[in-house]
């Protein structure tokens, strides 16, 4: 609770030395002096300021009531210091009240206290003509206290009104900060299932040709060997580039451009790792744009693990470079084992939102005792 103690010192300590110099300017020597009464009522005048702005009404009250006291009963009072520093606090807190009845009650108080003082000294027997330019005086400046007042509290709510403005900006840019990283970690997870996810498959199979070829062909199974050292030395590399993103609290680095040889390269690696792989090329292959060709070697490197895993040991895949798109369509038998497991997870959700990133579209599943994958990813290119 705010404390004034300034005002309410400051109220006290002049109407003190009002009653006590009998007025400022022209004193009346037939006021009354300063006695017990008269300091009673000059502190009852200031010293409710304390809490000025914690009980605007009560305080306002209390202190004109005094004022009113002090003017009946003789005591001079050139000006009502304590009731313009109540009516400041009174005019912030119900100048602008939603509620109309509310308002104009506080305000007619207000206005009500000049008459109310010109009676009280009517009735201690004054004459009324003598005292009206200092009541003139003093509803003229109650008016300014008034308007000081409310001009404070429309000041207030401008500022109320900008802070609110810029915490929720703050707030927008914190939820887009998180959106941001959210998507950022969504991202790395991806990549993370695309290469981690491969190369545990290719491992997995080499090793398993290693071991059954270990006695009757030992070059076969040191080349099986050698395949898992080449996509394990790889791996450790990508995870590495993935932890670096993370920790550095940065993006994915962009990888190098996917030369038009790199998704042959990728189908061989695939018949190395044992899937029987045909493959067919419509259109003059070429140098893809960056987005595509990721997405595009991550596309046809989930299919081909997933026919490797599900399938039956084969696939025929056909890609199809158009001018302004490329098409990719990779198709596996469906393998005794595989049940719906070809059908969903993380791999066919990836696939697919790479697509839709570009602008393109994906559909996978069965399709006549195979299971079909196939892809558009468009092109935008600048035209000349």
């Amino acid at each position: 609770m705010v404390i004034d103690v300034g005002p309410a010192a400051f109220a006290l300590a002049v109407s003190v030395l009002l009653v006590a110099t009998h007025g400022f300017g022209s004193p009346d020597p037939s006021s009354r002096g300063l006695d017990l009464p008269g300091m009673i009522l000059a502190a009852t005048a200031a010293v409710p300021l304390l809490v000025r702005r914690r009980f605007p009404c009560t305080v306002y009250v209390v202190v004109a009531a005094a004022t009113v006291t002090l003017v009946r009963f003789d005591y001079a009072l050139d000006i009502p210091i304590g009731v313009l520093l109540a009516i400041h606090p009174l005019a912030a807190a119900f100048g602008g009240d939603a509620k109309l009845w509310r308002r104009w009650a506080v305000i007619g108080s207000v206005a009500l206290f000049v008459p109310v003082t010109v009676a009280a000294y009517a009735l201690r027997g004054g004459h009324v003509d003598t005292i009206l330019p200092a009541m003139a005086f003093w509803a003229a400046v109650i008016a300014g206290t008034w308007i000081a007042g409310d001009r404070s509290r429309l000041q207030a709510e401008r500022l109320g009104s900008l802070e609110e403005r810029a915490i929720r900006a703050e707030q927008a840019v914190e939820q887009d900060r998180r959106l941001a990283a959210a998507e950022e970690r969504t991202r790395i997870a991806r990549e993370l299932h695309d290469s981690a996810g491969h190369a545990i498959n290719v491992i997995l199979v080499q090793a398993g040709a290693a071991r059954m070829l270990f006695d009757r062909d030992p070059a076969g199974s040191r080349r099986s060997i050698g395949t898992i050292e080449d996509v394990a030395r790889g791996t450790i590399i990508e995870i590495d580039r993935l932890v670096r993103a993370l920790r550095e609290d940065r993006g994915i680095e962009p990888p190098a451009p996917v030369e038009p040889t790199a998704l042959d390269e990728l189908l061989d690696r695939h018949r190395d790792a044992g899937l029987s792989v045909s493959s067919a090329v419509h259109g003059k292959p070429r140098l893809l744009q960056r987005g595509v060709a990721l997405a595009a070697h991550r596309i046809l490197q989930e299919a081909l693990t997933n026919a490797a895993r599900h399938g039956q040991g084969c696939a025929e895949v056909v890609l199809a470079f158009r001018p302004d798109e490329l098409e990719i369509t990779v198709t596996n038998p469906i393998g005794s084992r595989s049940g719906t497991a070809s059908c969903g997870g993380h791999g066919i959700v990836g696939m697919h939102e790479r697509a839709t990133l570009l602008g393109g579209k994906l559909d996978a599943g069965p399709h006549g005792g195979t299971f079909r994958l196939h892809a558009l990813l468009p092109e935008r290119r600048s035209s000349p």
